[in-house]
């Protein structure tokens, strides 16, 4: 239960930033015309995220978090293009000192920040969405595959148990096999894995517990 609320948190965090980013920075984007499409693709998906956030926290709340928002991100954006310039204009007063000349010295404005920090943020949220949706594409599969090895496990003892034109030694030979090729798959340990692990890491970790009390425990010895 809290894992599905941290999670759709998370997801509303992403889209008030993602959309409050996209209405603080839309001077930038007017001055991309080759982006024009991905700028309206973009528009009307932070415009359906305000929407569903105006609805779930309402529209009071969501236009104060929007301009303050947007009042601090212009400080921190004046502040840090300010600190970059500042930082620019030393390297390149350096780069003089050292007989090298004729470098350009770049100038980063408040505008151009927040566009790049929206191509970020924008590229952090798609390779979080892309992440998990592997990660739940990649967990079926693991599920599905399990299920298909524990039914075709279950069909071959049922065939080799009904098979009556053969001995008991062969018919014990043949669940010995399956036994094996079911070890060998997997299939009795695929869903206690998670705990294999789980209780591997707590024999590492009393393993170092040990060994750092087996170190105390002579240090302890060479001071007296």
């Amino acid at each position: 239960m809290f894992v599905h609320s941290d999670g759709r948190a998370l997801s509303v965090l992403c889209v008030l930033s993602a959309s409050l980013l996209l209405v603080s920075g839309e001077e930038v984007w007017e001055s991309r015309s080759g982006i024009q499409e991905l700028r309206t693709a973009l528009v009307d998906l932070a415009g359906e995220g305000r929407t569903y956030l105006g609805r779930l926290a309402g529209e009071q709340t969501l236009l104060s978090v929007q301009k303050a928002f947007s009042q601090v991100l212009a400080v921190a954006a004046g502040a840090v293009s300010a600190a970059l310039n500042v930082l620019f204009q030393n390297v390149s007063h350096i780069l003089q000192a050292a007989g090298v000349q004729g470098v350009p010295v770049p100038r980063v404005s408040p505008d151009g920040l927040i566009f790049v920090t929206q191509w970020l943020l924008l590229a952090l949220i798609g390779y979080w969405l892309i992440s998990l949706v592997f990660g739940l594409v990649a967990s079926a599969l693991r599920r599905a595959l399990w299920l298909l090895k524990v039914a075709v496990a279950l069909l071959c003892f049922g065939l080799i148990v009904s098979d009556r034109s053969v001995g008991t030694d062969t018919t014990a030979i043949r669940l010995a096999g399956l036994v094996c090729a079911c070890v060998l798959l997997g299939v009795w340990t695929g869903r206690g894995s998670a705990a294999a692990d789980r209780t591997a890491q707590l024999e590492q970790q009393l393993k170092i517990l040990e060994r750092r009390l087996g170190d105390m425990e002579r240090w302890s010895r060479t001071e007296e």
